[in-house]
């Protein structure tokens, strides 16, 4: 019998009853803890990630002009040691002079390109023009930095392949003028985006900084809608660990244009600061809101981040290795897509017209800062290493560092593995049984089989041509196994996030 006064009752006193839905109910609370979560373990991985970046970027300031005058004083007193050795000069050597040369190469080259002009040129425009252009250097800067490193891979490995092996390359100088042009063009491209960004900075009403900084919450709606997986996830955490450090970079470029005009005032720099606190913390608040909903419309854990973390230590600790065949700076580009190169060009044309040296004193400063950045190398390099095993332990990691699969020749059986693993292992180990992973790397022989693991894309630095054969038989095989991919294999650099396959 349905009454009005029984269904007002009704409404007035029905209860709920949410223990009768208690899984449900959990997994709600479990996304808000998750999402409460995320800016916590989001910057734990981008102040690790950070710090990875400035080590590679100042490894090209401080060990590589020390690296390329040894190799250089090995080449000129080559005829006292004799040809003994095939190699005139060992592979990392190759590598260290090319880009040595390229960096050099590059810099007289930027002085051809007026920075003043470009920005009275980039001034002139209006807002929404600048706006546009903004946002075309951004997609711009994505894609050329997705094909440089690849070229630069290309130049390393034309110039230290063994000369016996059949050729199959356009040549050294072909690719060495590739390599020029592309960090060339890539150092314009930044040093656009610089002014654009000093332009903004200057204008009197900062419609330009505010349109710049809203720019940064339209990457939100580009990306949080979107499935995402882990390894998705991962590459976008890598991209924008990359795009967060260029950021800083851009900011000190324009602090120092800005403070050069007005004759280093101090007065002047905190006129900047808070429109520098505005971009860094408009990008903070970008990351953490992305990632959060990422995260949450996908059902993705905030303990990821510690996996990813974890990932990025094993490539460190993985390249102290002295069977790893590759620097460790070109492993933060791969697997981050951030080449140092073009960013150190720019810098150094900066700081060299921005700074006047002249006389003793300031020569004597430029040794001491020089020396300054050598122990700040070294100090960051050490804390990074210690704490690269401390995650790589906590994530139960070490039987793939210690025990590596021969990647490069699957078909092979498993007690010549553990053979070939003994003779060839990466971790050596002294009498009292501690292990070392700060051996650097060495020269090994042709036959010898990388123990490291490795990504698809990396094959043609590690695999001999008389393996090819084995791979492609091995290719039906691999169809059968989970898509799913190990992080330790992701190492390409993508568009907003997005695997290219």
């Amino acid at each position: 019998d349905l009454s009005l006064l029984r269904f007002i009752s009704a409404e007035l006193t029905r209860g709920y009853f949410l223990e009768h839905n208690e899984a449900k109910y959990t997994e709600r609370r479990e996304r808000v803890y998750t999402c409460m979560r995320i800016p916590k373990e989001l910057e734990k991985l981008m102040f690790f990630g950070i710090f990875l970046c400035l080590d590679a970027f100042l490894y090209v300031f401080t060990l590589l002009p020390l690296r390329v005058f040894l190799a250089m004083f090995r080449f000129i007193t080559l005829p006292c040691y004799g040809l003994r050795d095939r190699r005139l000069l060992q592979p990392a050597q190759v590598c260290d002079i090319l880009k040595g040369v390229i960096l050099v190469i590059c810099y007289f080259m930027m002085h051809y390109v007026d920075y003043s002009m470009m920005y009275h040129l980039i001034r002139g425009q209006s807002v929404i023009k600048l706006y546009i252009i903004y946002n075309m250097l951004e997609v711009a800067d994505r894609l050329i930095s997705s094909f440089g490193q690849d070229i630069l891979d290309a130049l390393y490995w034309t110039a230290t392949e063994p000369k016996e092996r059949k050729r199959a390359h356009i040549g050294v100088i072909p690719h060495f003028f590739m390599a020029v042009l592309y960090v060339f063009l890539h150092a314009i491209l930044i040093m656009v985006q610089a002014t654009t960004l000093n332009v903004a900075f200057n204008s009197h009403n900062k419609s330009l900084l505010t349109i710049m900084m809203s720019n940064n919450f339209v990457e939100i709606k580009g990306s949080v809608f979107k499935k995402f997986e882990k390894n998705n996830l991962f590459q976008m955490s890598n991209s924008d660990i990359k795009e967060r450090f260029t950021n800083y970079v851009l900011l000190l470029i324009v602090c120092l244009r800005n403070m050069e005009q007005f004759s280093w005032n101090p007065d002047h720099l905190w006129v900047l600061f808070p429109d520098v606190c505005m971009v860094v913390a408009s990008e903070i608040a970008v990351d953490i809101v992305k990632h959060a909903f990422i995260t949450k419309f996908n059902d993705i854990t905030a303990d990821v981040y510690s996996e990813y973390r974890a990932s990025l230590a094993f490539d460190l600790v993985s390249s102290r290795q002295k069977n790893a065949y590759t620097d460790y700076s070109d492993s933060v580009s791969r697997r981050m897509g951030f080449i140092p190169l073009p960013l150190a060009v720019l810098l150094i044309r900066v700081v060299t017209s921005s700074i006047k040296v002249q006389g003793v004193l300031a020569y004597v400063c430029v040794v001491l800062f020089y020396c300054g950045l050598i122990s700040l190398k070294v100090l960051n390099s050490i804390v990074l290493l210690g704490k690269s095993c401390q995650y790589v332990k906590e994530a139960k990691m070490e039987e793939k560092l210690f025990n590596p699969v021969l990647t490069a020749t699957p078909g092979k059986t498993a007690g010549k593995q553990q053979s070939t693993f003994k003779s060839t292992q990466g971790i050596s180990t002294d009498e009292n049984g501690s292990t070392s992973v700060t051996n650097q790397p060495v020269h090994q022989k042709d036959n010898t089989p990388s123990l490291l693991v490795t990504s698809n894309s990396d094959q043609f630095l590690t695999t001999p041509d008389g393996e090819e054969k084995d791979i492609s038989q091995d290719s039906s095989e691999l169809k059968h196994r989970s898509a799913k991919k190990d992080l330790l294999e992701i190492d390409r650099f993508t568009i907003c996030g997005n695997r290219i396959d």
